[in-house]
């Protein structure tokens, strides 16, 4: 791509020469962060990963180009940057596997959920940077919302080396640890609160003649649109609404059965309760 004076630009970034990935799990979210780590630039031959389904660790190799490796201390003992994709209740006995195949310097990095970054640095060697990241399922198509929160070790050069990472899965925040239960809540299950608006609107829909498949659609596009209006405008939520309520319309009569049934007080009960089961799974994954 050439720009105003002619000059040759990439808009891939280029990744980090001779620094190497390793990324343990195979599933969605690791495959995803595969992904993310080709898209910021490096190349397949600096990315290892271990998933322990050999077909699937097969199929990942064939689908990215990226190294398969057999084991997870194998796949670490050449790696920068770690990047743990695993289901939460594993994550301890990985990482006493792992800890004596890591080099002295080497960043952590994970997306499993609830699992605090006291873990890592107890069962890590001494010293090692970690960063914790709480993603979200639309990350998979580069729509995602993801919050980082640095350990005790973490420098502001580690949180930009992740931020580059993840730049491709969507919108990347930091915050504080404290504030990822509450992140969880909000973006991590928001997609499930998102899917089940949706659901309900086309269920709306069916009930008022519509065909399911005509009111499905319709209540994607209008999510799909209302959230990209919300992004581009920067304006508060409330305003925008407000222009879609006309005084005695139409709207303004359905918005007014949603307070009455208490749809705002469910969703924020839905974020305690997501917020509060978070902070469980934390403390379970400490014991």
């Amino acid at each position: 791509m050439a720009d105003d004076e002619g000059t040759t630009t990439d808009e891939t970034p280029a990744g980090v020469p001779g620094l190497h990935m390793a990324v343990l799990g195979g599933g969605v979210m690791g495959a995803t962060l595969v992904a993310a780590v080709l898209q910021a630039g490096w190349s397949a031959d600096d990315v290892d990963v271990t998933e322990r389904y050999a077909a699937r660790a097969t199929e990942l190799s064939q689908r990215y180009g990226v190294n398969s490796s057999e084991t997870n201390p194998t796949a670490v003992r050449r790696a920068d940057v770690v990047l743990i994709a695993l289901k939460p209740a594993i994550v301890p006995l990985v990482l006493d596997e792992i800890a004596s195949a890591l080099r002295p310097g080497t960043l952590v990095v994970s997306v499993a959920a609830g699992v605090p970054i006291a873990v890592y640095e107890q069962r890590l060697p001494a010293g090692t940077p970690v960063v914790r990241v709480m993603p979200n399922t639309p990350a998979v198509i580069g729509h995602g919302a993801s919050a980082i929160a640095a350990g005790t070790h973490a420098t502001g050069e580690h949180l930009e080396l992740v931020e580059r990472v993840l730049g491709a899965t969507g919108l990347v925040v930091r915050v504080a640890e404290k504030d990822l239960d509450a992140v969880t809540a909000i973006s991590g299950s928001g997609p499930a609160y998102v899917f089940y608006v949706i659901d309900a609107l086309a269920e709306a829909g069916v009930l008022l003649g519509l065909t399911r498949e005509l009111a499905t659609r319709l209540a994607v596009a209008t999510v799909e649109g209302s959230a990209a209006l919300a992004q581009q405008s920067g304006e508060h939520p409330v305003v925008l609404r407000e222009r879609v309520s006309s005084p005695g319309g139409t709207t303004v009569a359905g918005v007014r059965e949603l307070d009455a049934h208490g749809v705002r007080a469910a969703f924020v009960a839905a974020a305690e309760a997501a917020r509060d089961r978070s902070r469980e799974l934390a403390a379970e994954s400490a014991e």
